[in-house]
């Protein structure tokens, strides 16, 4: 665990004024440091590893983030956790009432790191921002816990909303392969459509095994009618394919092609030649066209820290902890009910909603990100669609 201080420049007269109250929050990601170093001694000489790389660029915007900061009006005292410690894991932390005394919680976190840090934050009615991970673990009854990286279903809802208002008369097709993710897509896209009793859009199912070629998805298409594809499958390989048939036939059946929020990191998407004019949407919650004043200042800073280019997990980092411990300063009291603070936007444009599995509860199970963007992907160049 290492801490930083930001805060503004003091002045003469800070003795005889009141004290400004100090944030403390805590930021949590899998740095793994007690296995890459041995005592003092770096053990990957060459680079650092890919398992700990997304962690460090969170840690690494996060800290930008955190200099920012101490040019403002706020007082912030900021400990970063490695959850991956030897000696320092979150329920040692927690039974030592290491965090009690947080604000905020920020984590870059999964699985069983999540969870205990959820349990905690529930115990301790302290927010926690769940800056990464996209799922919400079987949590239940936490009002407490903010989900950024929407859920697979809330990315299934935008999917369906894009459509519903932009190829609501065109010919829609869901496209899946085997696979249990591929069952949940098709389950949640089915209860999306049928939320009031009936079909809203008529969607038909296609099944494709291993060999998806033009050849058939030819044989199943109206070739009248432009054609909007539902790629209901995370994988990169049904991706890379499917993509593939639907360019081949794109110029005699005009196809409209929308995949899951997982092909924003397939490369074979990318490929200008063997793709050219062929555009592919899918959702993130994640954008930046990196031509702000926020992208410029963390480009600038971050080049002159660390002299490289920022990833998107650092993107992340700055904008979960600017974002949310400049809201903890404006609402330190009454965090939960202005996280929805336009007024503070960093990056991203968010819209956190309640989630209940059960209408008949008051208290919600979570908050989430209900705010999707819609991307394209065109000879090779990312842009904002929707």
């Amino acid at each position: 665990m290492f801490a930083a201080f930001s805060s503004v420049k003091s002045h003469a007269q800070t003795d005889s004024l009141v004290k400004p109250p100090v944030y403390r929050v805590g930021i949590f990601a899998p740095l793994y440091l007690d296995s890459v170093f041995t005592k003092s001694t770096f053990r990957y000489r060459q680079s650092i590893p890919r398992f700990m790389m997304p962690a460090v660029d969170f840690v690494q915007g996060a800290l930008i983030a955190l200099d920012s900061l101490q040019y403002g009006e706020n007082l912030v005292n900021a400990s970063i956790y490695d959850t991956k410690s030897y000696t320092e894991k979150i329920p040692d932390l927690i039974r030592n009432k290491k965090l009690d005394s947080l604000q905020l919680i920020i984590g870059s976190v999964r699985d069983e790191d999540y969870l205990q840090l959820a349990n905690f934050a529930l115990q301790k009615n302290i927010p926690f921002i769940s800056a990464t991970y996209p799922n919400v673990g079987g949590v239940t009854g936490n009002p407490f816990l903010v989900v950024m990286n929407s859920t697979l279903r809330s990315h299934c809802e935008a999917i369906y909303s894009y459509i519903l208002q932009n190829n609501g008369t065109d010919k829609i097709y869901l496209c899946r392969q085997k696979g249990m993710q591929e069952d949940m897509v098709a389950g949640f896209f089915k209860q999306i459509n049928e939320k009031e009793g009936k079909p809203m859009l008529h969607i038909e199912t296609i099944n494709l095994d291993n060999n998806i070629n033009a050849a058939f998805l030819k044989t199943k298409l109206d070739s009248n009618r432009k054609s909007v594809i539902i790629a209901a499958s995370l994988d990169e390989t049904f991706a890379g394919s499917i993509t593939k048939a639907c360019y081949e036939l794109n110029k005699t059946y005009p196809i409209s092609l929308m995949g899951m929020p997982t092909w924003d990191g397939f490369a074979s998407l990318y490929n200008k030649k063997d793709l050219a004019g062929f555009p592919v949407y899918y959702t993130t919650p994640f954008y930046t066209d990196k031509n702000d004043a926020f992208s410029r200042s963390l480009i600038a800073a971050y080049y002159k820290k660390y002299r490289g280019k920022p990833s998107d997990m650092a993107f992340k980092g700055f904008e979960a902890v600017f974002l949310f411990t400049n809201l903890l300063a404006k609402s330190p009291d009454n965090f939960m009910n202005n996280i929805n603070d336009k007024n503070v936007k960093v990056f991203c444009d968010y819209n956190f909603r309640a989630v209940r599995q059960n209408n008949e509860v008051t208290i919600p199970d979570y908050f989430e990100n209900k705010h999707l963007y819609v991307i394209k992907i065109l000879n090779g160049t990312v842009s904002k669609a929707w």
